[in-house]
């Protein structure tokens, strides 16, 4: 008979435990996240803004005659992300931020061909031009979210 009320101990045991860890999950998912208030507070923007300065750092190590050319068009490329996710988070519609984050992934789209593109003339060895193609498709994957998110806002409200 003990044995029967250790064993029903144990199991009322495991399923407070049980219960207790379903209570903290609920209050760590229900503490509200940090308020976005600015372009900057936004995941995407902060991941985008850390490709950027990668690419930025490529962008010096290449030979002195593409200076004018695939750096700068890199540079360019990578700066168009974090500048059209900010402008469409200052737009005043979801419509128009949502147009602004598809301009900038079509400037992610641009920035893997050029990261192609050194990799192809050996700027870039295959380790880290798979790390920062990575990286890019990551952003990638962000930008969708916080489109159909934006979206689906707009569809909330209207």
């Amino acid at each position: 008979m003990q044995a029967a009320q250790a064993q029903k101990g144990v199991e009322y045991s495991g399923r407070k435990l049980k219960s207790e860890i379903r209570k903290s999950f609920r209050l760590v998912g229900s503490v509200p996240k940090a308020a976005i208030t600015d372009f900057k507070d936004l995941e995407v923007w902060k991941v985008a803004r850390e490709l950027r300065s990668a690419i930025y750092g490529l962008a010096r190590l290449l030979p002195d005659f593409e200076k004018y050319g695939l750096a700068c068009q890199l540079r360019r490329a990578a700066t168009s992300v974090t500048a059209n996710i900010a402008e469409g988070y200052g737009r005043y519609s979801y419509q128009e931020n949502a147009q602004f984050c598809r301009q900038a992934r079509g400037s992610l789209y641009e920035l893997r061909d050029h990261l192609t593109t050194c990799a192809d003339e050996h700027y870039l060895g295959d380790v880290e031009s798979t790390n920062l193609d990575a990286l890019a498709q990551r952003v990638i994957q962000m930008i969708n979210g916080y489109i159909r998110s934006t979206l689906a806002l707009k569809a909330a409200a209207s």
